[in-house]
């Protein structure tokens, strides 16, 4: 049996390859589906092997560069800024995060559990108010109030 890795596969390669007692063969399924072997030569085995790990190589660099290609923009700045923080601006952040956690609990249960749903769960409005069974007009208020309230608790501080 060969001994060689199995390998990843390009979808376009429909052949295997494999050595079987000093005999070389190539597997590939016909038009009908059924499993065809056939012996081949030393070289043609080699050339097709070539061709496989030309395959590999192509398939390992697409990898390796389609990240780039799928990132937006605004991933790439994000990425770029928390690779650029020092120990003082994370310290900075963590702090922020602390105060806004501590004025959002500051607030009246109604209005907390409004402006999470809201900013947190991203619930719109009208989802809010259906849940809720009010009206729409009610939560945007207690959402606005809640946000008022946020903002003058770290004005404060």
């Amino acid at each position: 049996m060969d001994s060689r890795p199995k390998r990843r596969k390009n979808k376009y390669n429909p052949y295997t390859l494999h050595k079987e007692n000093g005999n070389y063969y190539i597997s590939f399924s016909d038009v009908n589906g059924r499993k065809q072997t056939v012996q081949v030569n030393e070289t043609i085995f080699t050339q097709f092997d070539k061709f496989e790990r030309g395959d590999i190589s192509e398939m390992n660099e697409y990898d390796r560069h389609i990240e780039h290609l799928t990132l937006s923009e605004d991933r790439l700045i994000k990425r770029n800024i928390s690779l650029n923080k020092s120990l003082e601006d994370s310290f900075d952040i963590s702090q922020e995060i602390e105060m806004l956690h501590m004025a959002i609990n500051e607030l009246p249960e109604v209005q907390k559990r409004r402006f999470k749903k809201y900013y947190f769960d991203e619930m719109s409005f009208k989802e809010i108010a259906a849940e809720e069974d009010c009206n729409y007009q009610c939560v945007q208020r207690s959402v606005y109030r809640a946000t008022k309230k946020i903002k003058k608790f770290l004005k404060s501080l």
